[in-house]
């Protein structure tokens, strides 16, 4: 089975944070993290300040884009599952240690979360999840 590509997707906004970059589209943001940045509970809440800016009574799902390597306190996770609209949230990695992090971040999060290798497919799933009542 052939699959062609995504249709392209307009940004709407594009926020060039401290310790990297958020995409923010129709329905859902890309997070793409410096090289060796930190996210602590404190950046968090840049990102969800940014999703209440444009989401505040909309689904919408979250796409991180793991191309570089950065820590991530896992606590973040228990404010991030507070926002009732948040729908799915994609982790998009090549990198076997990214899939280790995942399945302690799940433990964390509580909520719909997936680990792809492959962005289409998260971006399918996240589409799917958002769309959902």
């Amino acid at each position: 089975m052939k699959v062609g590509p995504a249709k392209k997707k307009i940004i709407v906004k594009e926020y060039n944070l401290d310790i990297g970059t958020v995409q923010v589209f129709k329905n859902h943001m890309v997070v793409i993290f410096d090289e060796g940045a930190t996210l602590t509970l404190e950046r968090a809440y840049q990102i969800i300040g940014i999703s209440e800016i444009h989401f505040r009574d909309t689904n919408f799902g979250i796409i991180s884009l793991r191309k570089n390597s950065y820590a991530v306190d896992p606590t973040i996770y228990s404010y991030l599952r507070e926002l009732k609209n948040l729908k799915a949230f994609a982790i998009v990695s090549v990198k076997e240690v990214d899939m280790h992090n995942f399945k302690i971040e799940k433990l964390f999060y509580k909520k719909p979360m997936k680990f792809y290798i492959d962005y289409n497919n998260a971006l399918a799933w996240v589409q799917r999840r958002v769309k959902r009542k």
